[in-house]
């Protein structure tokens, strides 16, 4: 059984599917009324889950009149969305930032089922068994080498 974060998360990408366009506007308040829960549990799902290396911009504005807007960053080419990663895990990336830009990449197609679980075993905390920050450089060092390599493979 999902619990609820799983329940609103699904609920938010399906309706930015249905409508069919890369953005939606939401109230807080009212998708905490739907699915009868406070406020900050739907601020705890979109900054967990609609985060910027999970593929998404959000745009908020507070007070009565407020609003979340969350946007679909969508990318013409494979190659561009790689550029893009590069650029956010470097100098160093997080455990947590690494692993949530290989399942966008898994998501968009653009790496294999097989690629992922070798990328992420390669990046993951007791592969590199240093100290932090060291660690996280070396993740990205590691991250960028192999995404570069993706980048050229697929051209």
């Amino acid at each position: 059984m999902s619990n609820i974060t799983d329940i609103i998360e699904r609920y938010l990408k399906q309706t930015l599917r249905a409508q069919g366009k890369n953005m939606i506007e939401i109230k807080r308040s009212e998708i905490a009324d739907q699915f009868q829960c406070v406020p900050s549990q739907i601020n705890y799902v979109i900054n967990t889950r609609f985060t910027v290396e999970k593929g998404y911009i959000i745009e908020s504005k507070r007070g009565g009149g407020g609003y979340i807007r969350i946007f679909r960053i969508e990318h013409g080419e494979s190659s561009e969305l790689i550029d893009e990663i590069i650029k956010m895990v470097s100098p160093q990336v997080s455990q947590q930032g690494a692993e949530d830009v290989l399942f966008r990449l898994l998501e968009k197609e653009v790496i294999t089922k097989r690629e992922h679980k070798l990328m992420l075993n390669a990046i993951n905390r007791d592969t590199l068994a240093f100290q932090l920050p060291l660690r996280d450089e070396i993740r990205s060092r590691v991250l960028v080498a192999m995404l570069s390599a993706l980048k050229y493979v697929n051209k």
